[in-house]
């Protein structure tokens, strides 16, 4: 099943956890909060990409990072 999303609209916001990569750049993602879905891209190449998934499986996603910092 495919779903088409107006990804031009979002607003993106950088991670806050931004490191320095190993060329001298930054290795970083960035994420935006559409309508029932969250898009996920690579800050460096935006372009490249995107990868959006159902709201409710980005909030599961992230209780189980925070709950294994």
């Amino acid at each position: 099943m495919s779903t088409q999303h107006d990804l031009e609209a979002l607003t993106w916001h950088k991670s806050s956890y931004t490191t320095g990569g190993s060329n001298g750049g930054t290795t970083c993602v960035e994420v935006a909060f559409g309508e029932g879905f969250t898009a996920v891209r690579d800050s460096k190449s935006p372009d490249t990409g995107v990868l959006a998934v159902p709201a409710a499986q980005w909030r599961s996603f992230l209780a189980v990072v925070r709950a294994e910092a």
